[in-house]
């Protein structure tokens, strides 16, 4: 699987920014597609992610402002950031968990990630 990320950029506090990852690969099911960031001097974090059924999660810090959105069909999520704050500054990775297809069942988990994309949050 690979992962192609896009958005991002710089934003105001108070400001919004989207930021969109597509997965591409054949006979494989994604399991879940979210982001995690990575912060200057900070361990890596999940932010958000999209799993099988609808189901969501986000982290604490990032609930009510960052909303995920997800297409399974198209393997395809979206990460819309609202009320950006500073501290959301960090380099945002798509993450995909995946098996591989066996007929109508899949096995194994496996990890993709897409290439880092910077969002800076200025005061």
């Amino acid at each position: 699987v690979q992962l192609q990320a896009s958005g991002g950029g710089l934003a105001q506090a108070g400001g919004s920014l989207r930021l969109s990852c597509a997965a591409s690969g054949s006979g494989v099911r994604i399991y879940a597609i979210g982001w995690f960031r990575q912060a200057p001097g900070k361990e890596r974090e999940l932010v958000a992610v999209g799993r099988s059924g609808g189901i969501t999660d986000y982290a604490d810090s990032v609930k009510g402002r960052f909303t995920i959105s997800r297409d399974v069909a198209k393997n395809t999520a979206s990460l819309q950031m609202n009320s950006l704050k500073p501290e959301d500054t960090a380099v945002y990775y798509c993450h995909a968990l995946y098996g591989i297809r066996k007929g109508w069942d899949a096995y194994g988990e496996y990890d993709a990630w897409g290439q880092g994309t910077q969002v800076t949050v200025s005061s």
